[in-house]
């Protein structure tokens, strides 16, 4: 019987909702006989509720939840709002000026102080908080608290002249298709307001956990019962117990059927302690007319016994090569990953009739032990009078079975036995037919394999010695090519004296070769897919003739091969194409600037890859230096394509002389006008003008981008720039530049958040404003070397490789600039 205790409600985020919430949870806890703990729960409520109002400032979900089968017996509480990001303040509520306690901040001390547990769970559109108070062991009815009405000796049951069995049918999207007439007393709708309507109009439902199902997937459960709340044709949530079964029509679609009684009367639909049987002969017919694998038929067998006789756990034994022992060949339930072969005694050759056992451990301790189980019942696999297997159904409690469920295991086993021994018997040919298998092999070590010349390789030392004597194959390339890519003979010494033999690059098409007459029948299998030939396997047999299935066998391989390597082509182009791409991305060189070093690092995160969400850039402009360095949000070709668009932007709006807050205008607006949801950018651009007096005026200005460090002489290190917003955010967003000195011998450090974000655990590199003291270690340095430093030290900040691309830009000012001409 299910014990667990439900009860929900919801309310406004407005001020009413905390007292709202005290008032149902001291209901829902007097009727469950909860007083005890009435006042602390009331306290908790009304802290969690108002805290959810006050800081989140939407709708409001609580739900009470009593489990008196955990151990010991608890009740949570649970409040769910729908502001995930607003996340709880951390700590004690801090004092008040003048020292007293402060008046707000004291939900979750109260919480620490109360209850036995507390804690919160975000999902992406709400936050739960809940509290736990256990009840303490056992149920003490002398003081009317511990258990629930449903546990309660006696006469508790309202009176069954209010009880109401409706029956709702739907199909499973929910379409209510049958409505009888106890389901209208029940909640109001006569038939024809409900019919063709959909179940989620009438059901307040919500799942608990983290792992509860919606509606939907619940309808396309085969069996369910629990809780609901369903709308009563007055407005009201009427409390409900719902048993759910699927079932097929005439025509062979699925239904829901809904079994709805009132919360009070669920005694009605709950499980009696018995199992539950099910009638399986259905499901063994349409078992029979599927064809499906072998271990796929011997679990749905074990699947079908385990439901049909409510037992904890069911098996299929099937007997060993001496056919004197039993083991287990598939399982379902609380045991099935049990495996091996079972003792003997109940399970022999001789054993021609069901059995039942009531208590494993009168009789069998050892069998007890291996099925960890109690009660047994079993049924022989007769196949011309031999004992085959058997089907077998266990639990864990004494006495659980009867001899009617013997006589209809016994029916299920006489349905199956026969398609069970024919299945296996081909089944053991299949394994016997050890060539056959390496098709499957040949299909793993092809799969994901990008690369021509490996895929020959793997193709050759597949056939070999399985199938052939020595084996080589011939690639043909885009321009029709062909060429011996890779040979393998069973005797490695002769590999070298193969290819000698073998032509190179023959002359002729493949089927018109002549090969070298040797001791081996040689033969030749095209590469075709799609029209399109990529070479051919060539072969040598011992064997003067080739039996037809081998024949068919290396057809199929040659036709995965040929797959695989018109896989690998178009990889190889796509990847050469993505390459050039991407190194466009990026400047070919960066522009020298007299009297300023510069050094540059760039560490795409993907493998493989050349250029990242990251960019930079250097160039110049007239009588100055321009310099960029970007991040834009997310990766692969979407990010790459806005990474084009911001670096081709920022150069040719600078040489066309626009100032640096028009050209982050300007891009903001380009960006936007792309119309990528969320694809935005944040950017670092600057100026450089060389000074009279040496040194250079940097004009700069930053997009959400970590802000530049300057290093002077002395070791002092400074920010140089305030963050704005973010580039793609805001039409309206208006940018401006700071201006600074670079004077001579100082260091300007620009990264992007590859460096800062660099992680190591819950530390990251820039906490505690690391990266400016790990570049005031630098003074004197050239930018070169300022560069590979900060590199060392992301690389070595963790032991795992960063997981998000690296650039910075260092550039150092010389005693005097010199002017562009």
């Amino acid at each position: 019987m299910d014990t667990t205790r439900v009860s929900s409600t919801a309310f406004d985020g407005t001020p009413h909702a905390p007292a709202h919430a005290r008032k149902f949870v001291r209901q829902v806890l007097g009727e469950w006989r909860l007083s005890h703990l009435t006042e602390d729960a009331v306290l908790l409520t009304s802290e969690l509720v108002t805290n959810a109002v006050v800081h989140a400032g939407t709708g409001v979900e609580l739900t009470c939840r009593l489990d008196v089968d955990a151990s010991p017996p608890k009740l949570e509480i649970e409040v769910e709002d729908h502001h995930p990001s607003r996340t709880l303040p951390a700590g004690e509520p801090a004092p008040a000026e003048d020292g007293a306690l402060a008046t707000s901040g004291r939900g979750l001390a109260l919480a620490g102080m109360l209850a036995d547990a507390w804690g919160v769970t975000y999902t992406k559109t709400s936050k739960r908080v809940w509290i736990r108070m256990e009840l303490g062991e056992g149920c003490d009815m002398q003081d009317h608290v511990s258990c629930p009405p449903c546990l309660v000796p006696g006469p508790v049951a309202p009176p069954l002249e209010t009880l109401h069995l409706g029956v709702v049918i739907c199909d499973l999207d929910g379409v209510v298709e049958s409505w009888n007439p106890e389901a209208e007393e029940l909640l109001g709708w006569p038939r024809e307001q409900v019919v063709g309507r959909s179940l989620k109009e009438l059901v307040a439902w919500r799942g608990h956990g983290p792992y509860a199902l919606s509606l939907t997937d619940t309808l396309g459960l085969g069996r369910w019962r629990g809780e609901a709340r369903m709308r009563h044709r007055d407005g009201t949530l009427v409390p409900v117990y719902v048993s759910q079964l699927r079932a097929r029509g005439h025509a062979g679609e699925r239904r829901a059927i809904w079994m709805i009684v009132a919360s009070e009367h669920r005694f009605v639909l709950t499980p009696p302690s018995a199992p539950l049987r099910r009638e399986a002969g259905r499901r063994i017919k349409d078992l029979l007319d599927r064809d499906m694998p072998f271990t796929e038929l011997l679990a749905t067998i074990a699947q079908i016994v385990q439901v049909s006789s409510g037992g904890d756990a069911a098996y299929v034994l099937l007997g060993t090569e001496d056919g004197d022992r039993f083991g287990v060949a598939a399982g379902v339930g609380a045991t099935a990953g049990l495996v091996g072969v079972l003792a003997t005694g109940v399970f022999g050759a001789d054993r021609k009739s069901p059995t039942m056992i009531e208590d494993l451990l009168a009789g069998d301790v050892e069998l007890a032990q291996q099925l960890r189980a109690r009660s047994l019942a079993c049924a022989p696999l007769l196949v011309g009078g031999e004992v085959v297997g058997f089907l077998v159904v266990t639990d864990g409690r004494p006495c659980r079975f009867d001899q009617e469920l013997t006589v209809s295991l016994q029916h299920i086993a006489d349905q199956v036995a026969v398609t069970v021994q024919r299945e296996r018997l081909a089944e053991q040919e299949r394994a016997h037919r050890g060539r056959l298998s390496f098709l499957a092999e040949a299909g793993e070590l092809l799969a994901g394999v990008h690369d021509e010349e490996l895929i020959a390789a793997l193709t050759a030392q597949l056939v070999v010695p399985k199938i052939a004597t020595w084996a080589a194959v011939y690639l043909t390339d885009l321009a029709g090519m062909t060429r011996l890519a890779h040979v393998w003979h069973s005797e490695e010494r002769h590999n070298a004296d193969l290819r000698k033999s073998l032509p190179s690059i023959p002359r002729t098409a493949l089927t018109e070769v002549s090969w070298p007459v040797g001791p081996e029948s040689v033969l030749a299998f095209p590469l075709l897919t799609q029209g399109r030939s990529h070479g051919a396997l060539v072969i040598g047999r011992a064997e003067p003739t080739l039996p037809l299935e081998l024949a068919d066998l290396l057809s199929d391989l040659c036709r995965l091969v040929a797959l695989n390597l018109h896989t690998a082509m178009l990889y190889t182009r796509q990847a050469t194409t993505s390459r050039v791409l991407q190194r466009s991305l990026l400047p070919m060189r960066v522009a020298p600037m007299p009297g300023l070093e510069s050094a540059v690092v760039y560490e795409p995160a993907e493998e493989g890859a050349d250029v990242g969400g990251d960019f930079y850039d250097l160039f110049t402009v007239a009588d100055h230096w321009c310099f960029a360095l970007g991040d834009v949000c997310g990766s692969g070709p979407e990010a790459a394509a806005v990474t084009g668009l911001a670096r081709h932007a920022v150069r040719l709006l600078a040489k066309e002389h626009y100032t640096v807050a028009d050209i982050f205008d300007r891009l903001n607006h380009a960006l936007l006008e792309e119309g990528e949801e969320g694809r935005f950018l944040s950017l670092l651009c600057g100026e450089l003008t060389p000074l009279p007096q040496g040194g250079a005026l940097c004009t700069i200005a930053s997009a959400g981008h970590p802000p530049p460090l300057l290093l002077r002489p002395d070791g002092v290190v400074r920010p140089v720039a305030t963050p704005q917003l973010l580039l793609g955010i805001e039409s309206g967003a208006r940018f401006y530049v700071e201006s600074f000195e670079l004077a001579p011998e100082e260091v300007l450090l620009c990264v992007t958040d590859g460096v800062t974000e660099r992680r190591n655990g819950d530390r990251l590199l820039d906490d505690g404003d690391g990266l400016a003291e790990l570049l005031s270690g630098c003074t004197g340095l050239s930018a070169h070397a300022v560069a590979e430093r900060v590199r060392h030290a992301v690389d070595t900040f963790a032991k795992e490789p960063s997981q998000d691309d690296v650039a910075l830009l260092v550039i150092k000012a010389n005693a005097a600039l010199r002017k562009v001409r």
